[in-house]
């Protein structure tokens, strides 16, 4: 499945937020499951986030033309990915593609809103590490504080409309003219 986005607007920050984009100039794998958990969690309700991995940040701005990386690194990462999928408490798989950008390939991940939310991860990937919510505050991913994990409970009843999935929705339920508008 293709990204639902352009890839350029959402690398110089035209579309999404930054507070919703996490560049990574490499693979962390530590990092990317705590940040992946954050936007899963979407605590602010809006609709997840991206991890664009291969491209350096600067004052929470990308630095282009991006860093890119090897098409053997993505690979690995894309397995690596799987099993961090697995290691969420529930599990959480993402949107991931590798895409060419400026000439440089990079990795992205676009976490949106969870279904079965809220999400833990393991604090660190060291065997039998304890769990702990991760949400997102600006533009930086930090465990849930007390009252943090109190409103991911409540909110786990409360999937926002347009972030239900509708498995019986087809083609022909888009209306252009209200896209438009």
């Amino acid at each position: 499945m293709a990204l639902p986005l352009n890839i350029n607007d959402l690398i110089t920050c035209r579309t999404v937020e930054s507070e919703r984009i996490e560049f990574k100039i490499g693979w962390n794998p530590e990092e990317v499951i705590h940040t992946l958990c954050a936007f899963a969690n979407d605590i602010n309700n809006w609709g997840g986030g991206y991890i664009v991995i291969g491209v350096q940040e600067k004052d929470g701005r990308p630095v282009l033309p991006p860093v890119g990386l090897k098409a053997s690194a993505i690979d690995k990462m894309q397995k690596e990915l799987l099993n961090l999928c697995n290691r969420l408490k529930p599990h959480f798989f993402p949107v991931a593609e590798p895409v060419l950008f400026q000439n440089k390939q990079i990795f992205i991940v676009w976490a949106p809103g969870g279904q079965n939310r809220p999400y833990q991860a393991p604090v660190s990937l060291a065997k039998g590490a304890p769990y702990a919510y991760y949400v997102r505050r600006f533009s930086n991913t930090v465990k849930a504080k007390l009252d943090e994990e109190r409103e991911l409970i409540e909110l786990a009843a409360n999937v926002p409309f347009d972030d239900r999935i509708n498995h019986k929705a087809e083609i022909n339920d888009i209306k252009l003219s209200l896209i438009q508008s």
